[in-house]
């Protein structure tokens, strides 16, 4: 009896484990912009610490090769962007914007793009209504855009997107920042 009773121990933890690990994906995946940076690990309030290893730069940092400017970034592994617009967010000592996207079933090279063109909403290649749309690629015949859908919702992590889409899909709130960003020829920089 006892080892059946260590059985169901063992199943209820790695039970809570992989809720606690789902919790926290959700928690990061959702940060505001308006929460602070957290301080580097090699700095202190007395001054830099040797530590004798390379801090890793945080996942919510803009990636380091991306270019200048102001500019939308768009990380395809890491399924953020960032709307970095240098000056003002230099004089406010403001980090930029970024939020989680679900990434299209096209996806595009990294490289440099514009915005084309703007729609405020539409239906989607999937068939749902979206709002905000921005475009800015173009794969074999198919488009690419960032979009929200009207209700809200998003795909879930890690889930297959919808073949032949080129919908890299936001939240609402999210959809709305980068409609008021993007503007017709802002760069968009994809980065692997």
């Amino acid at each position: 009896m006892a080892s059946s009773s260590s059985g169901i121990v063992a199943g209820l933890t790695a039970g809570a484990l992989a809720v606690v690990g789902f919790l926290a994906y959700q928690a990061s995946a959702n940060v505001p912009d308006t929460v602070a940076m957290p301080p580097s690990s090699t700095t202190s309030p007395t001054g830099p610490k040797d530590t004798g290893r390379t801090a890793k730069p945080s996942p919510l940092t803009v990636p380091a090769q991306s270019g200048k400017g102001t500019r939308v970034v768009y990380s395809l592994s890491g399924k953020r962007v960032w709307l970095v617009d240098p000056e003002p967010q230099r004089a406010a000592k403001k980090q930029p914007p970024t939020f989680v996207v679900a990434p299209s079933a096209v996806s595009p090279s990294p490289d440099t793009y514009r915005v084309s063109t703007r729609t405020r909403k539409i239906t989607g290649s999937d068939g749902k209504p979206v709002e905000h749309v921005v475009r800015f690629a173009s794969v074999d015949g198919v488009t690419i855009g960032f979009s929200a859908a009207v209700d809200g919702t998003m795909p879930t992590p890690g889930a297959t997107p919808q073949e032949g889409t080129g919908a890299v899909r936001l939240a609402r709130t999210d959809g709305k920042q980068m409609w008021e960003f993007a503007t017709v020829g802002v760069k968009i920089v994809v980065v692997p």
